[in-house]
């Protein structure tokens, strides 16, 4: 099994067992209200404790031993009702046993068990069947999913469609169709656009929300694929391909399935997915303590911005997030309303060499702008970003439209990454950095080296260069 389908599996099994945790207390609660009807009861928290702790282990290693929560999002109403059954029946087993070899049967009231084993079983159902509909229908869907384009030809697009249909997983979204040997743009397939041909692929990836690409060519030349494949991984896109062809001089990272197909998976920097969920948990905490931070400081410049210049408190632009995906980043506006418009008038005194702006004694940033800018405190709205999950605390800095446009295939693996409020160019002194090329070899030695203890470290050195003031214009 290749670490892509790994990752979501795992997934699924954490995420079902806390549903099913959820749903054992809930049920125990409601038997526990129905056989004593609000009167006092015999039982004590230690009884209670007694069998509802080993509703747990039992569950949990009714996982472990019959694999319950496998092919889930593959399994009917009909099955998933049979599947649910034999789940309570075990309980109501293993409990008994447990109940019967450790002689608490004058302790335990039996019809509580009965009414636990009957209401776990309709209470799990439904929350089975709601959440599967939820991750199918909504999750697939939304902006955490990963957007995934079909490359094939025009006679074998029908079968591939046809092939993810009916072995559809939660966790992905086929986005778009690039057909390799007809012009079709604009069509739709199983209603999936087509929106490009052999020619300009790579262009079009490039400039889309791409995360993954499946590819089904199994009438190109083992040459023409390897090259794609190649384009595709410089762009830091996960790459899969289901031809069966074993030429490629590119490491194959795994092999495994998608969709249902057999796959060849391709990556170039494979992150551990546990090691992001912490990453991830990280955002979220000081994501929070940020927002606070910010709350706080807001009437203050507020005020200050508001009795300098005319405009809104906040600005908001649209950036490119994590493989091309668009979003509202925010800031204190420390510009004057139209400092967009005369960007263009100051771009020939660009001090930075390539795909970014930025010159000494900006005339477009104000008195206020200037010390909010100084202290990294125009910067606090962004917490807000990290907290949505558009950004992360560390990561790589998210480029304008305008830039994202201009990018080859070599700066777009930059964006492989969810952008981050801070990164290692950052830390490196901004200031200092004249070259965009310089940028873009630390932010892919960051993709490259990524680890906790990294981000952590240039956490610190943020605030380092935070109180100093080092790189910070």
């Amino acid at each position: 099994m290749n670490n892509y389908n790994k990752k979501y599996q795992i997934i699924e099994s954490y995420g079902l067992f806390l549903l099913d945790v959820i749903c054992i207390t809930v049920s125990y609660g409601l038997a526990y209200m129905i056989r004593f009807h609000g009167t006092e009861s015999p039982l004590g928290n230690r009884e209670i404790a007694q069998i509802y702790l080993p509703f747990l282990l039992i569950c949990m290693l009714n996982n472990f031993f019959t694999n319950e929560y496998k092919h889930f999002f593959q399994r009917g109403y009909y099955y998933e009702l049979l599947r649910v059954v034999r789940y309570n029946v075990i309980l109501f087993l293993a409990t008994g046993a447990y109940i019967y070899a450790f002689r608490l049967e004058l302790e335990f009231s039996r019809l509580l068990l009965g009414y636990f084993v009957v209401i776990n079983t309709v209470i799990t159902y439904i929350v089975r069947i709601a959440f599967k509909s939820y991750m199918r229908r909504y999750y697939s869907k939304s902006r955490s999913s990963d957007k995934v384009m079909i490359v094939t030809s025009g006679k074998d697009a029908e079968h591939v469609m046809k092939q993810i249909e009916t072995d559809a997983a939660w966790s992905y979204e086929i986005s778009a169709i690039a057909l390799i040997d007809e012009d079709r743009v604009g069509e739709n397939i199983h209603g999936v656009q087509v929106v490009a041909k052999e020619e300009d692929v790579i262009d079009v990836a490039r400039q889309s929300a791409v995360d993954v690409v499946l590819l089904y060519c199994p009438h190109m030349n083992n040459q023409e694929l390897e090259l794609m494949v190649q384009s595709f991984l410089a762009m830091g896109i996960v790459c899969h391909n289901c031809v069966e062809q074993f030429g490629f001089e590119i490491p194959c990272s795994s092999v495994g399935k998608f969709a249902g197909m057999p796959v060849m998976t391709y990556v170039m920097t494979e992150m551990d997915y546990r090691r992001m969920m912490i990453k991830r948990l990280m955002d979220i905490v000081g994501a929070s303590v940020g927002v606070l931070i910010t709350l706080v400081f807001t009437p203050f410049v507020a005020l200050a911005i508001k009795l300098e210049s005319k405009g809104p408190v906040f600005f908001s632009q649209v950036r490119i997030g994590k493989n091309g995906r668009r979003f509202k980043m925010y800031k204190f506006r420390s510009m004057y309303i139209d400092a967009e418009e005369r960007k263009k008038e100051l771009m020939a005194q660009n001090e930075v060499k390539g795909l970014m702006f930025k010159m000494d004694n900006d005339p477009r940033i104000t008195k206020v702008g200037q010390f909010i800018r100084k202290t990294s405190i125009d910067e606090l709205p962004q917490f807000f970003n990290v907290l949505k999950g558009d950004m992360s605390l560390v990561g790589t800095r998210p480029p304008t439209v305008d830039e994202f446009e201009q990018y080859n295939i070599y700066y777009r693996r930059r964006l492989s990454i969810t952008p981050g409020l801070t990164g290692m160019w950052q830390v490196s002194g901004r200031s200092d950095i004249k070259d965009f090329d310089d940028v873009v070899k630390l932010d892919l030695k960051y993709i490259d080296e990524w680890s906790l203890k990294q981000d952590v470290k240039i956490l610190i050195q943020t605030v380092g260069v935070v109180l100093f003031g080092r790189g910070s214009k």
